[in-house]
C-alpha cells in the first residue's frame, strides 16, 4: 500500500500507502533516487500477477526470510507502508507492513481474516502498483488476522485504524483484488481517467 493518510519483526520495511499532502515539498534527491529504484521492481496495474490468487507459503527457510527482508526494503525505499509478494511478481501469500516510521516491520505469511467489525470507515487509499492514484475505500475499522511469521510460528494480529486498513489492503493483493475494485463506480471512473491523462502526458513528453 502506498503511504497516505504489527507483531514486530526486525526486518527492513504498503498495498496501504500514505497519501502525501498536495503541496508536499520535493524529496531529497537521494531519497527520490531510492524511491525510483524501488518502484522499478513493483508490478503495475495491468500485470496478470496482480489479478491472480497467490499460492500459500509452504517452506519457512532462509530463502523466505531473505524474501521478506527484501520486500521490507523495497517497501521502505518506495515510501510505502505495506507490500505484498504479488506486487513483486511473486505468487506467494506473503506480506509485510509498517504503519509508522519508528514501528517494527510485521511479516505475515498465509494470513487469514478471522474477524472484522461491523463498523466501517471510508478512507483514502493509494497503491504502489497504481502510483499517483488515490481512491476512497470502505474498510472495517477493527480486524483480527491469523497467520505465520517468517519463522513459521503462529502470529495473531488484532488491529484497528490505519493498521487494520493496511492489512486488509495487502490481503486483497494476495487474493488478486485491487483498490479500484473496492471503490465506488464514480471513484473508479475518475481514477481511470487520471491514469489515461497521465499516460498521455508521458507520451507527449517522450
Amino acid at each position: 500500500m502506498a503511504q497516505g493518510d504489527h507483531e514486530p519483526v526486525e526486518v527492513e520495511a504498503v498495498e496501504v500507502e500514505a497519501v502525501e499532502p498536495e503541496e508536499a515539498p520535493p524529496l531529497d534527491p537521494e531519497v527520490e533516487a531510492r524511491r525510483v529504484a524501488a518502484m522499478s521492481f513493483i508490478r503495475r496495474l495491468g500485470d496478470p500477477v496482480l489479478k491472480s490468487r497467490a499460492t500459500p507459503v509452504d517452506r519457512f527457510d532462509d530463502s523466505l526470510r531473505r524474501q521478506a527482508s527484501r520486500m521490507a526494503g523495497i517497501m521502505h525505499d518506495a515510501l510505502g507502508v505495506g507490500l505484498a509478494a504479488p506486487q513483486l511478481g511473486i505468487s506467494q501469500r506473503l506480506l509485510v507492513y509498517r504503519v509508522g516510521p519508528d514501528a517494527p516491520v510485521t511479516v505475515l505469511a498465509n494470513p487469514e481474516l478471522e474477524w472484522a467489525s461491523g463498523e466501517v470507515e471510508l478512507g483514502e487509499e493509494g497503491c504502489l502498483s497504481i502510483p499517483g492514484i488515490v481512491v476512497d475505500v470502505d474498510r472495517p475499522v477493527y480486524v483480527r488476522v491469523r497467520g505465520l511469521d517468517e519463522e513459521g510460528e503462529e502470529r495473531v494480529v488484532e488491529a484497528s485504524g490505519l493498521e487494520a486498513r493496511v492489512i486488509q489492503h495487502e490481503i486483497d493483493h494476495l487474493d488478486g483484488v485491487l483498490i479500484l475494485e473496492r471503490t465506488s463506480r464514480e471513484e473508479r471512473k475518475r481514477a481511470l481517467r487520471e491514469l489515461r491523462e497521465a499516460e498521455q502526458r508521458r507520451d507527449e513528453a517522450a
